[in-house]
């Protein structure tokens, strides 16, 4: 049995949240959310629609443990001396309980900040918490990552606190797969996304470890799905930012951003997003801490400032710099077409009966017939906005290969991509989709890539629609991909949150002629760009419709593009 927490309990988290509000210390805008959020519900204390209490001696006790026990394996440190913001996570994580049951508050946490600020010591530390002391038995305690790999480096962490500590020693065994704390038969074990059973699991703690790599919710299911027996299951998502904008942790980041602006209730999920603001200058080194903070701890700060001159100038290193270390999303390509603050920005939704009878051009990228076909309907609307209805298909056999880690059911559960039977897609499948939206949409034109499209185009006039080829070359793409980029910018494209055509305006690369032409390709050989190709040879259109006359007489244009140099 390990010895008892003896001493007072010392909790910082209050006094971190006030610090944070009173601007003592430096903090992003999500983190004093946070902590504001905090006040805000140790003043809801008490009230019948609010049954939860700060029990501070209940957050204190992972901390004491933690100090008390657990070394960590890297940098010279004899013990693990928590900070104020650590005290702030661990605090609201296992000091917020119910009343009546004293169960815990919160079942999920997400830690998103820039490395090395010690989130695997910290989340190794309460995985050795949650085996001995949670008050489980038989508890199962899980290193979760993408890769067999990466799920050891916190599992390893944990046993090299039991080699460090005399007193985890006695009490705790391990093997190479697994650490057994023999008291009450709890287990940790490493397992990821690759392993090849991950049925079966019985999960009272999971620890995710950069889910920004996490493609599907494939083992985030499972271990969710592997907690109903758990009177207090807990699940933590520790990540930095990454290049992948489409998947777990943009949707849990879109969520913590609701959470805290209070635009939706989570009353059972904790979020503490240290990150550099979107207004702030990266290369002002007094917003580093916003990201790290741990900075003049674990971080030196003329390390940071000494790997940025290196680095800033070469401009992959700069956005790994910017994305690692600052927490910021951006692209790793010097010329992607947008990043994750312009996506953000277009975040707009309109239902669909308002449009029904509006005119809109539509448009289609047939692609190969075996991979990604996609078609869309792009609406002008009268204040300047466009709004985009897509939808793309695949053939069943590609979603059964399933070798690129695309979450296929996942965007047909949404209804934002339909399956075909078969090894290729059925253009009478696109030619459908036209018809029936024809049924609720003035739909005045359909433009197209002329590649693979013969015979869907003969189909579409025979049945009366008016199509027009979209040549294929700079002179034509370059004004419209040009428009686009500017509409985006200023946050004017309607998409409802379509995933998956979000997951296309990721994918698209800029490739420039040296006349200064843009013309879009796709970032990697799985990076898919179909639906916004079918977009913009849609917006080639559309654009023009766009124009409209001035009090002079001349032609002015909503959003500026190179047809006004033209």
């Amino acid at each position: 049995m390990l010895l008892p927490l003896s001493e007072p309990p010392k909790l910082q988290t209050t006094q971190y949240a006030l610090d944070v509000i009173n601007g003592k210390i430096i903090t992003s805008k999500k983190v004093k959310q946070a902590c504001q959020r905090h006040m805000k519900d140790l003043n809801r204390q008490g009230t019948d629609s609010f049954p939860y209490v700060f029990d501070e001696e209940k957050g204190h006790r992972p901390i004491e443990f933690i100090e008390n026990f657990c070394k960590p394996s890297m940098g010279d440190f004899d013990r693990l001396e928590l900070q104020p913001w650590q005290h702030f996570i661990i605090g609201s994580l296992y000091g917020w309980v119910h009343k009546d049951t004293g169960l815990r508050r919160f079942r999920e946490g997400l830690i998103f900040m820039g490395r090395k600020n010690g989130k695997t010591s910290m989340v190794s530390g309460l995985s050795l918490y949650g085996a001995s002391k949670d008050g489980e038995n038989g508890a199962r305690v899980y290193q979760l990552a993408n890769s067999k790999e990466q799920a050891r480096d916190m599992f390893d962490e944990c046993k090299a606190m039991i080699k460090a500590s005399p007193l985890l020693k006695k009490h705790f065994d391990e093997t190479l797969h697994e650490i057994r704390f023999r008291r009450s038969m709890s287990k940790i074990l490493p397992l990821a996304t690759d392993s090849k059973k991950l049925d079966g699991k019985n999960c009272s703690m999971g620890c995710f470890d950069e889910i920004h790599e996490y493609k599907t919710y494939k083992l985030i299911n499972v271990i969710k799905n592997s907690t109903g027996a758990r009177k207090q299951p807990m699940i933590l998502y520790i990540t930095t930012a990454g290049y992948q904008l489409t998947g777990p942790l943009m949707d849990y980041y879109e969520k913590a951003e609701d959470v805290l602006d209070g635009v939706i209730q989570a009353e059972h999920a904790f979020y503490f997003m240290a990150e550099i603001d979107p207004e702030d200058d990266v290369e002002d080194p007094s917003n580093w801490i916003k990201a790290n903070p741990n900075l003049g701890v674990t971080i030196k700060l003329e390390d940071m400032l000494k790997e940025w001159e290196d680095r800033k100038h070469v401009p992959a290193e700069r956005n790994d710099f910017i994305t690692k270390r600052l927490n910021r999303f951006v692209q790793s390509d010097e010329q992607s077409f947008i990043d994750f603050e312009i996506i953000k920005a277009n975040d707009g939704e309109i239902d669909l009966s308002t449009l029904e009878g509006r005119p809109c051009v539509g448009g289609f990228d047939l692609s190969q017939s075996e991979d990604f076909t996609s078609a869309c309907l792009e609406f002008p609307l009268d204040d300047g906005r466009v709004f985009v209805l897509s939808h793309s298909w695949v053939p069943q056999r590609k979603v059964e290969l399933d070798n690129e880690g695309i979450p296929f059911h996942e965007w047909k559960e949404a209804k934002l991509l339909s399956f075909c039977p078969g090894r290729y897609v059925k253009y009478e499948m696109i030619f459908d989709w036209f018809v029936e939206q024809s049924s609720r949409f003035n739909i005045e034109r359909i433009n197209y890539d002329p590649d693979n499209a013969f015979r869907l185009v003969e189909a579409m006039k025979a049945y009366g629609f008016n199509t027009e080829e979209t040549r294929q070359g700079s002179r034509t793409l370059s004004p419209a991909l040009k428009d686009v980029k500017e509409l985006l910018i200023d946050g004017k494209v309607v998409f409802n949150k379509n995933e998956l055509f979000r997951w296309y305006m990721n994918n698209v690369k800029l490739v420039e002629d040296r006349l200064g032409n843009w013309m879009p390709t796709k970032q990697g050989r799985y990076r898919k760009i179909d639906g916004f190709a079918a977009f913009l040879n849609a917006h080639v259109e559309v654009m023009k419709k766009m124009a409209v006359p001035a009090p002079t007489g001349n032609v002015e244009f909503i959003s500026i593009s190179d047809l006004l140099r033209g």
